[in-house]
């Protein structure tokens, strides 16, 4: 074991004859520790977002006790600890309410407890960044580890993502295709085993991008999480966030400017949710690195997507993990001369250490450069009088021929009128037109709900119509499709442009010249917003405090109040 180069945090604890170390050790015995745990080992904490109400989460209970393993094997002391755990599948509003406030519960965790790194144990949506954002502004050794993807779904004889075969299967339901008891029977076969999303969903996303970050183990985007690799990488954490903690590397050695730049050309090559844009800027501004959505669109356009999943594609990330895993897809980038091969990794290898001559096993499931699924495979950011701060397309999910569009605008005022008004007979809506959704943002909903998706009416489903062009101030799940443009800043609750678009408007996407813009004119415009009125925000509870703190989308939807760094040192002592 080697000795730490500098004096541990829980020493200020744990350590010496005083009062105070008594007090803490005698507190921590009552769980039957022997005097040797309180030597001057490192102290290791594990921040468990287990929940059984987080059913993707419902199993690092079992990944924690592998990461203990590690931990005790190298010589360190491990203690796990709970942090509010968001689970994108039941939590309404929408988990993306509660992001910034998991932050904040683990920053002040790691803060104000005897650790001198921790291991973070992620799985559903926003508990990676949530937990990234709240380690970052901490700064002290950092590993992230994901709970892993779902097998693959199944359902009569073929393979079925989660998220995006809901939206289909809904889709054939309302089209007369699908019958009511064939969707309800898809329901099992979908979630079959622990973990989360296996399509290229939000959650496959982010854990992609702490492998790409460097702030996860190799292999942690892909291995399913009932495979027994997933402990192994588990276990490994465990024993190398003990190094990390002795050579003194801490999470903001790992999250450089070059590691997010890698990041972002993986999420291309992966055709990764658009959430991740929202996450990877708001955890770059947490640990001071000027990340925005030009380098999104910069970094983005030269990279294709070459990794063949749904909802891009067609297989899953059982079949993703067998081709080679993101090893192989950050190999080819490499190639391509599009990865900063320095960038250090939680691993102690570097990245191009990592990928030197990772192989492909299936080169369907992950594409050759010269025959990928799209070329162009970044997010790409759009601006105009509609967006003029941004806004945000996937074009890997997107229809070629909408990319370059001219429409009427079907207004919708918020998401209850959307549900209202869509399947109306009388709705003046064709192929061509437009949809808006306005007042789903960061303050509209709030929390920014995934509702940007909207479903098309059912009488153009029926007609054949299998996408429209969507614009709205609202996210939408990474497991789902469609020529949608999310993340309209400024939104309309913040009295954005698009609070003043109305029907019959007519509205212009041309994604190649990243243009979106609103054909009224200024004047009209100025007219409109003189009649405008804000919402009235929540009164009172965590709801309105976020109404009142958190930032547009084009700067990651943080609260003003946590970003940056605010290391954890030393703690005053508390008796």
């Amino acid at each position: 074991m080697t000795q730490p180069k500098r004096k541990l945090r829980s020493s200020e604890w744990f350590g010496g004859d005083g009062k105070n170390a008594f007090m803490h050790r005698s507190w921590m015995k009552n769980q039957g520790l022997p005097d040797h745990v309180f030597d001057g080992r490192p102290v290791i904490g594990i921040c468990n977002t287990w929940s059984e109400l987080t059913p993707c989460n419902a199993h690092l209970r079992g990944i924690a006790e592998h990461v203990k393993r590690g931990v005790y094997e190298a010589g360190g002391v491990p203690f796990e600890f709970p942090v509010m755990s968001l689970g994108e599948s039941n939590m309404r509003p929408t988990a993306m309410l509660f992001r910034n406030l998991a932050s904040m519960d683990v920053e002040e965790s790691i803060r104000s407890n005897p650790m001198d790194g921790v291991v973070l144990l992620v799985g559903c949506d926003k508990t990676t960044p949530a937990l990234l954002m709240g380690a970052a502004s901490a700064n002290l050794p950092t590993i992230a580890v994901s709970g892993g993807p779902m097998l693959n779904g199944k359902f009569r004889g073929q393979d079925i993502g989660s998220g995006t075969h809901v939206w289909k299967f809904a889709e054939d339901v309302k089209a007369g295709r699908m019958v009511v008891s064939d969707f309800l029977a898809a329901e099992q076969g979908q979630s079959r085993s622990a973990g989360s999303c296996m399509t290229m969903g939000t959650a496959s996303t982010m854990a992609s991008m702490v492998e790409a970050l460097g702030i996860g183990m190799p292999d942690n985007a892909a291995i399913p999480a009932v495979d027994a690799r997933r402990g192994v990488l588990a276990h490994m954490a465990g024993r190398r966030i003990v190094d990390l903690v002795n050579d003194d590397v801490t999470i903001s050695q790992i999250l450089t400017k070059e590691a997010f730049e890698n990041a972002i050309r993986v999420n291309g090559a992966i055709g990764g949710s658009t959430n991740a844009v929202l996450h990877l800027i708001a955890i770059a501004r947490r640990i001071g690195v000027e990340l925005n959505l030009d380098d999104w669109d910069r970094l983005g356009r030269a990279v294709p997507t070459i990794v063949d999943l749904m909802p891009s594609g067609r297989f899953l990330m059982e079949d993703f993990y067998y081709a080679g895993g993101l090893s192989t897809v950050m190999a080819a980038l490499d190639e391509a001369g599009l990865l900063h091969r320095d960038a250090i990794t939680v691993s102690g290898k570097t990245v191009g250490a990592i990928i030197e001559n990772a192989p492909n096993y299936n080169e369907e499931v992950i594409r050759p450069f010269n025959n990928p699924l799209t070329k162009e495979g970044g997010i790409a950011v759009l601006r105009g009088n509609l967006a003029p701060s941004g806004a945000v397309i996937k074009p890997s999910a997107a229809t070629p021929e909408l990319m370059q569009h001219r429409g009427k605008a079907v207004v919708f005022e918020n998401i209850e009128h959307y549900y209202e008004r869509i399947d109306d007979p009388e709705l003046d809506i064709d192929a061509s037109s437009v949809m808006v959704l306005k007042n789903c943002g960061p303050r509209g909903y709030p929390g920014m709900a995934e509702v940007g998706n909207m479903p098309l009416p059912a009488k153009l489903l029926k007609q054949g119509v299998s996408d429209m062009v969507r614009i709205s101030d609202a996210r939408m799940s990474g497991t789902a499709y469609g020529t949608v443009v999310l993340h309209v800043a400024p939104e309309a609750a913040a009295g954005g442009v698009l609070a003043l678009v109305r029907d019959g408007d007519f509205i212009e996407l041309d994604v190649a010249g990243r243009r979106l813009e609103l054909m009224v004119s200024d004047e009209e415009l100025a007219l409109r917003r003189a009649e405008w009125l804000p919402p009235i925000p929540p009164q009172g509870g965590y709801p309105s405090l976020y109404v009142e703190r958190v930032m547009q989308a084009d700067t990651g939807c943080d609260f003003d109040f946590l970003v940056g760094r605010r290391d954890a040192g030393i703690p005053r002592h508390s008796h």
